[in-house]
């Protein structure tokens, strides 16, 4: 234990010490992205409002009928796995593609791992835009309670981090990952209720009885982590009236316990392999 504490203060110190590079990084990192686009920014609000369009119109005659509020109620989960599958994608690489700079400079090797995550946290915030807007278009009311939406976005983002940690510390010595993370976030996408509720898995006459063959609901409810985090944001955004998608406090708990897991797991790992990555890269 007093390593771990000791490791943390270690990094903290760091952290404070290169907040100035992170800040450039994640500058950076923006400015690349939409270098030559004409709508610039404005692209992270059309971006998901798109989306969601193209989704709602797609799969409206499945799920509108059953999910009130049904174009908030996709936009909401549509931008917050799109930041998950965003980031994790780019702290995959962020060790690898700074290879040269890290062979030349002495600078924590972490920075470009959370420089790629918290530049895609930035464009996150942006796209709340579109889902502003999407809420007055079809009608939804302002509350007080969406200014809470800041509880599972914490909860994604330390998740993020420490799952980018673990991922970028692990595609330096197998570069297969890379092809097989775009596998399992797309299994990970259909799995997650984004554009279907998780009511429909349960029996609509028998609302508190499990069919066995619907066992999978019980699965993604327990052991998803963005089906916690998606459900936690959409519960401060919008009141869903089903019964399985009635937050409670145990869901954010375990939000935050599964975030907290991740992060130290993400940390250690990176922390342990990092002095070999000037081998590999």
């Amino acid at each position: 234990m007093k390593k771990f504490i000791h490791m943390c203060r270690c990094w903290i110190t760091r952290f404070l010490k290169y907040w100035d590079l992170l800040v450039l990084l994640v500058q950076r990192d923006l400015k690349l992205k939409y270098r030559r686009s004409f709508l610039g920014y404005i692209w992270s609000v059309l971006n998901p409002l798109l989306s969601m369009v193209v989704m709602a119109v797609v799969f409206s005659a499945m799920f509108k009928r059953k999910i009130p509020h049904f174009p908030v109620y996709l936009i909401c989960g549509n931008i917050l796995f799109s930041f998950m599958r965003e980031s994790t994608n780019k702290a995959l690489t962020s060790v690898i593609e700074n290879g040269s700079l890290l062979k030349k400079a002495n600078v924590p090797k972490y920075i470009f791992t959370l420089s790629k995550i918290t530049s895609c946290m930035v464009n996150f915030v942006l796209s709340l835009g579109a889902l502003v807007i999407v809420m007055i278009a079809t009608g939804v009311p302002f509350r007080w309670s969406n200014l809470l939406i800041v509880i599972p976005t914490v909860e994604l983002y330390v998740f993020c981090v420490g799952l980018g940690m673990l991922l970028a510390a692990v595609t330096v010595f197998f570069r297969d990952i890379r092809n097989i993370w775009s596998v399992v976030t797309l299994a990970w996408m259909y799995l997650t209720p984004i554009f279907y509720s998780l009511g429909s898995f349960y029996n609509d006459n028998e609302p508190n009885k499990i069919l066995a063959s619907d066992a999978i609901g019980l699965f993604i409810r327990r052991f998803n982590p963005m089906y916690m985090y998606i459900q936690q944001f959409r519960s401060f955004i919008i009141q869903n009236h089903d019964a399985w998608e009635v937050p409670t406090p145990e869901l954010m708990i375990r939000g935050a316990i599964v975030a907290v897991v991740f992060l130290i797991a993400g940390v250690a790992t990176f922390n342990l392999t990092q002095k070999k990555f000037i081998l590999y890269i």
